[in-house]
C-alpha cells in the first residue's frame, strides 16, 4: 500500500512537471537555433490568454493565406506573459523579465521583436512615436508593420500585399 502511494505521488509530480511551461530562454533558444539552420529570422511574440488583440494577431498569421508567408520567412515563437489568477500558470518563467529587457514592460500586449539568428533586434512592435502597434488593425499600424516585415523578411510585393490585406481592421 505504502509503495503505491508513493507511485502515485510521483506520478502526479510527473504529470505536472509536463505541463509546466518551458523556461522562456528556453523558447528562444530553440527558435534562434532553428532560425540559424534555416536562415530565418525570428518573430517572437509576447501574448497572453485573456489578450483579444494577441487572439486576432495570431489568427490572421495562422489564416491559410499568410501562415505559408510567415513560415517561409520566420520562425515564430510565442512567449506568455501577464495571465492572470488561476491562469498564471500558463506564463512561460522569465517571459516577463525577457519582454523587460527588450524594452516592453509598459507596452501592452501583444509585443513583438524581430530577431536575427543571432538574437540582435532587427525591428520591434514600437511605431515611429515609440507606440505599441501590437496587433495591428488601422491602415497606419498595417503600414508600419509591413515596413518591419519588409526590413526583416524576403517577402515580395504581392505577399506583403497579401499580409496587408489581412491585417487592415474592415469596420
Amino acid at each position: 500500500m505504502k509503495f503505491s502511494k508513493i507511485i502515485l505521488v510521483a506520478a502526479l509530480l510527473l504529470v505536472q512537471f509536463g505541463f509546466a511551461q518551458e523556461k522562456a530562454d528556453v523558447v528562444l533558444n530553440k527558435a534562434l537555433t532553428q532560425a540559424k539552420a534555416e536562415n530565418k529570422n525570428v518573430l517572437l511574440v509576447f501574448h497572453a490568454s485573456w489578450c483579444g488583440w494577441c487572439k486576432l494577431m495570431e489568427k490572421n498569421m495562422e489564416l491559410p493565406t499568410t501562415k505559408l508567408l510567415f513560415d517561409k520567412n520566420y520562425v515564430t515563437a510565442y512567449l506568455d506573459v501577464q495571465e492572470r489568477g488561476e491562469k498564471k500558470s500558463l506564463e512561460n518563467p522569465g517571459g516577463q523579465e525577457l519582454m523587460n529587457k527588450y524594452k516592453g514592460e509598459t507596452a501592452g500586449l501583444p509585443f513583438w521583436l524581430m530577431l536575427s539568428p543571432k538574437g540582435e533586434v532587427l525591428a520591434d512592435s514600437f511605431d515611429a512615436k515609440g507606440e505599441n502597434i501590437g496587433s495591428p488593425a488601422s491602415p497606419e499600424e498595417v503600414a508600419s508593420f509591413l515596413v518591419k516585415l519588409e526590413k526583416t523578411s524576403k517577402l515580395n510585393k504581392a505577399e506583403i500585399q497579401t499580409i496587408q490585406k489581412v491585417f487592415v481592421k474592415k469596420n
